[in-house]
Parts: C-alpha cells; structure tokens; sequence
C-alpha cells in the first residue's frame, strides 16, 4: 500500500526540527555564513554556540538517524531520513547540528564496516561525537570522478603502505585529522579491482596541501577555499590502514555514495523549499503598476511551475528511499541516479525564479539566494557530473526492454489489427465483420 501520511509521532519530531532549525540553526548561516565553517574545529565562537544546540538534538533523539544505535544513532530507514532531511536542508548548518554533515556521514559508515578496532576508537568514536570532521580524498586532478582513469598509487613496502600521487577537490583537508585515500594498488587488475582505500592521519609526514581551492562564493583573498588540491610524496601508513582489503577500493567507495546522493537530493527539496516560500512572501507583499506582483500572470506561471517541479521531485525522492527500504539491494540504482539528475535543474530553476521574482534585491548579497546561487554550478557536478547519471538512467531504464524481432515495431497498428483479426475471427464472422 502506499501512504502519503506520516505517523503521528513521527511529525512531532518533523514539527520539533522545523521550529528548531528556523530558530537556531539559520541563526549560523548568518553569524558563520562560510562553506566552510561548520568544518572548522578553530572557530571557538562556532563550537560554543553549537555544542548546546547538539545536546538539544540528542534529547530529541534526532542526532545521527542515519547510522543504526550501536553507532548512537536510530537506524531511521531512508523515508524517514528522506522528510527529516528536508528539513535540514533549509540550513546549511543544520546537517552539523544534527551529526549528518557531508562527507563525515558517508566516512563513519565506512569506519564503521571496514575499521579495525584501534581506528574506530581513535576516529569513528569522536567522528560521531562531533568532535572532529574527516575528509575524503578520491578525485584526481587529470581524471575528475572517473576511477579508471585514477595514476595515485599505494605500493607495499613491508609493513607499510606508500602513497604517491595526486587528489583534487578532498573538501576539508585543512579541518580533517583523517583522510580516507582510494590509490591504485594493482595496476593489472580490472578498472573495478585495481584500488583500494586507506585511512590515513591528517599529521602523516608527506601530506601536502598544494592550495586550497575555491570555489564560486569563496574570497581568494581570504583563504575561503576548502577543496584541497593535494599531492601525497611518499606518505608511509601501516599495513592494517587499508579499509576492507587490496582491489575493494571501489566496493567501499559505492558503499558510502549512493546512501550520499539520495541525501543531498533531500536537503535540496528543502533549500528549494524556502526558495518558494521566499516567492510567496514577495509576491503577496511586492506592488508594481497598481497591484502586487501575486496578480501578474508570468509572476503566476513561475509560482505554478516551481510547486509542480518541486512536488515532482519531491515524490521522486521519496520513491527512491522507499525503493532502498523495501527492495533488494540495488534495486534503487536508476532512482538514485535520476534523483541526481533531476536535483541540478530543479534547483537551478526554481533559485534563479525566485532571484527574478526578487529583482535586483535577488542580485544582492542581503537574501540568501546569492549563497544558493553560487552552488548551483557544483550542483550539477557533485556526486558526479549529471550526464553520467543520465547515462546510468538510460541503461537502467533500458534494461526493462527488448528489440523486436520483426520488421515492424510491437505497436505497428496494421500487425496488431491483423491479429486481432484472427483472435476474434468466429465472432467477426458471425456478426458480418470483415
């Protein structure tokens, strides 16, 4: 059966959130607007405010839904992270607040599956206490996302693993005091079995930050940037740093970023979200020729349009969790993906809607939607860039059919009308049909 109510007990906690993050979390966006901020174990100011705003979470039992109650969690299924999720999405530090912040979400599961003991204490423990932020360190500058294409290596040597080579875009290294590396042990091996994965302590001899990058938003001059570009010379970890073994590199990649794609589809339905709930206050207070923008129909066909793509969306998303809740594994493969896809236009045009809608205050850097703006480049590349997924989308969907054998198509309307003919050809006869 499907259910679009959500139990009782269950909104009581949504309603707590929303009321919670409008009143204590979008506060942060605006005293500590930076990207990179919530990562930031320096910014004393931050970790005051935030340390009680955590406590409050945890009293609700809302800290960390994602992983199961032996990691201190609630083990929420994916529909349930998927409208908790909308909520949080409305803030950028929210996620923070809640223990679900990117990429520390993905990189405790992954301690938490292939960590030895000795890492978990040292790393999952106080990951998932909030105490410190990690990164992790996959693309490659000459190579983006594609790991077939990745040249950064680790080689055994005794008791050590070497890495050598080169990351590109490892959000957070300047905050992480871990990383989780994926190097090319096997150069022999298929694309899928030639890596592996490795954690690897920030204060390890040989780490270099070339520079931190920026992006859109960032100020140069500043130092904003937090996407580091980093060249690994020879860094020495032992044997036992490898997560899972040698070639399951990529197995442990998958394991943490499609469970990360479907949620950043979810806090975009709620960034989205307070981008139409901005139009709808605008239009209704906003005058212009002797009446307010509300009775202008291109105002109305733009109001219109971005209810009915975000609701869209929005069941899509909810779909894809209830596929990863009910169907076996990988059976939301081709949701996940088009809930990527769909994420980058969506937001694009519902952001850029709502900027119109708000004339040159939209342009300005007083509304949030400059912030939203600025990100709606990387939206279409994060996890991926789009037109891989539209890909992974085609072949998913197209695996449900077959060519005909035929000359003409199964819906060729003389051929079906031909057997139709003969199906039904006593009765035809009988009541003087040809």
């Amino acid at each position: 059966m499907w259910n679009f109510q959500t139990d009782p007990e269950f909104q009581a906690k949504l309603d707590w959130a929303m009321k919670f993050v409008r009143e204590e979390c979008e506060p942060l966006d605006l005293l500590f607007p930076h990207l990179g901020q919530p990562y930031n174990m320096e910014n004393k100011a931050a970790r005051a405010i935030l340390g009680p705003l955590r406590d409050r979470v945890k009293e609700q039992g809302l800290w960390a839904c994602h992983l199961g109650p032996e990691l201190g969690g609630q083990g929420y299924g994916q529909l349930k992270l998927a409208l908790l999720n909308e909520v949080l999405g409305r803030s950028m530090w929210a996620p923070t607040v809640f223990g679900t912040a990117a990429p520390d979400t993905g990189n405790a599961e992954i301690l938490a599956m292939y960590g030895t003991d000795a890492q978990k204490a040292k790393y999952l423990q106080p990951l998932l206490d909030g105490d410190i932020v990690s990164c992790f360190s996959m693309t490659e500058p000459q190579a983006g996302s594609d790991p077939k294409e990745f040249v950064c290596a680790a080689r055994r040597d005794g008791d050590e693993w070497v890495i050598s080579g080169e990351k590109w875009f490892s959000s957070n290294a300047r905050y992480a005091s871990f990383l989780i590396v994926m190097a090319v042990t096997d150069t022999e091996a298929s694309p899928y079995r030639r890596m592996s994965m490795f954690v690897v302590p920030a204060e390890t001899p040989g780490i270099e930050i070339v520079r931190n990058v920026s992006v859109m938003g960032d100020r140069e001059e500043l130092d904003e940037g937090t996407h580091a570009y980093i060249r690994y010379n020879d860094v020495r970890v032992p044997a036992d740093a490898i997560l899972g073994g040698p070639g399951q590199g990529f197995e442990v990649a998958q394991s943490r970023l499609g469970g990360g794609r479907v949620h950043h589809a979810m806090r975009t339905v709620g960034k989205c979200q307070r981008a139409l709930d901005m139009m709808g206050e605008r239009v209704l207070s906003r005058r212009t020729q002797g009446e307010t923008l509300a009775k202008k129909q291109m105002v109305q066909q733009f109001i219109a349009d971005s209810a009915i793509e975000l609701e869209q969306y929005r069941l899509l998303v909810i779909k894809t969790a209830w596929v990863i809740d009910n169907e076996p594994h990988g059976a939301a493969r081709t949701y996940i993906a088009m809930c990527k896809v769909a994420m980058a236009k969506i937001y694009h045009d519902i952001i850029h809607r709502a900027i119109q809608i708000h004339g040159s205050l939209g342009a300005t850097t007083e509304t949030p939607l400059h912030i939203w703006w600025s990100g709606v480049i990387s939206m279409g590349l994060a996890d991926g860039p789009t037109e891989v997924h539209k890909v992974a989308v085609a072949r998913g969907v197209l695996a449900n059919y077959e060519p005909t054998e035929n000359l003409f198509p199964s819906e060729h309307i003389p051929t079906r009308l031909a057997e139709a003919k003969i199906k039904h050809a006593a009765i035809l006869e009988e009541h003087g049909i040809a």
